[in-house]
């Protein structure tokens, strides 16, 4: 069993919101809502323990959004008052449409308070009262969904008329971040990242190219900021990044292995592990992994979040031996290959499906590695 994370059973981070908590932000605010959101969360920190995992997460249980809920929280970034983005997801039954408001860069960035910092300590203590064994985990989108959020015409060039001033000041917000949320106690951060994974479709790097992009090395400028992001890191603490397609309820965005990107990625980023969605073929072979460098761990996203069917344990087993034909067994975990709630609304599965598809995967990590 590993006692540092990433955990050879181990989960993204979302949970879905239990139908009381949902009803309770449609009708309560303040004070009141954050005590419905409290009794969620210990509630489902045990359901964790339960389930046999060694991390804990809040599910997001807070958030509307897994990443804008972070990034509108950075000083100088906003909602365009009234220009909205569309975003085309795709499903088995069709495509359906997501449109937030845009972003707009109208200041310098900066911190200028930890964000989420409330809500990791109330895990924390959570976790501390209630499943003392388990690691709490606390989810933040990377510093390359500001930028692929919004791109070149989402940032005011008289805020900043040079682009490398940008990327310095997004990647100091971050490392402040890193820094103060860790000096409250955090040892497992993940970034979540859609950019990277989102690189390997031909079509989304076309749409990257038409805004003004260098969709060829985009992927190299948001490594570069990444790890400016955690330079200084605090000693003790691990940082795992998560990469998907999209997943909005139940669809995606785009498709694509990870070739394009992997052996920079794989190579280049100084995180302690890979979160990676295997679970159908919109996500390709296990072949790039053979860039990831010893002493990186990979965590093989092979259980959907996106419907509720239960995989099987022995075709699991089978895909991990599957990836050890690339890279070491002892370098592998199991997960979800994405959160099951990205957004509050949520996949299209149950409470049930969803911790059926927790202890399956607990279930074969006993089995594989003991």
């Amino acid at each position: 069993m590993r006692t540092s994370p990433p955990f050879r059973a181990d989960h993204v981070g979302s949970l879905l919101r239990p139908p009381a908590l949902l009803r309770a932000r449609e009708t309560l605010t303040g004070d009141a809502l954050r005590e419905a959101e409290d009794e969620a969360i210990k509630d489902v920190v045990r359901k964790q323990q339960e389930a046999g995992l060694q991390s804990a997460t809040d599910g997001e249980f807070r958030r509307a959004s897994w990443h804008m809920d972070f990034i509108y929280r950075l000083s100088g970034i906003g909602q365009a008052a009234d220009e909205r983005i569309t975003v085309q997801f795709h499903n088995e039954q069709g495509d359906l449409e997501y449109t937030p408001a845009a972003l707009r860069v109208n200041d310098r960035i900066r911190l200028t308070e930890p964000i989420f910092a409330d809500d990791f300590t109330f895990l924390r203590d959570t976790v501390g009262t209630t499943a003392p064994a388990l690691r709490p985990k606390l989810t933040i989108p990377s510093p390359s969904m500001v930028h692929y959020r919004g791109g070149p015409a989402s940032i005011d060039p008289a805020v900043y008329p040079d682009i490398e001033e940008f990327w310095r000041d997004l990647s100091a917000a971050y490392a402040e971040q890193v820094r103060r949320i860790g000096a409250l106690g955090c040892t497992y951060l993940q970034f979540d990242d859609t950019s990277l994974a989102y690189l390997n479709d031909p079509a989304q790097r076309a749409e990257m190219s038409e805004r003004g992009d260098d969709a060829e090395h985009l992927h190299l400028r948001y490594i570069r900021q990444i790890n400016a992001a955690l330079a200084a890191k605090p000693a003790g603490m691990t940082i795992t990044t998560h990469m998907c397609r999209g997943n909005f309820q139940s669809s995606w965005v785009a498709s694509g292995g990870y070739d394009f990107v992997a052996e920079a990625l794989f190579g280049e980023l100084k995180v302690d592990g890979f979160f990676l969605e295997f679970d159908d073929e919109r996500s390709g072979g296990f072949e790039p992994l053979r860039f990831v460098p010893p002493g990186k761990m990979v965590v093989l996203g092979l259980v959907t979040t996106k419907r509720g069917e239960l995989e099987s344990k022995d075709a699991l087993k089978r895909r991990i031996d599957e990836a050890a034909k690339f890279i070491d067994l002892d370098q592998l975990c199991l997960s979800p290959q994405c959160g099951f709630s990205s957004t509050v609304e949520g996949n299209r599965l149950t409470e049930d499906e969803q911790f059926a598809k927790i202890r399956l995967i607990v279930e074969t990590a006993q089995d594989v590695w003991g």
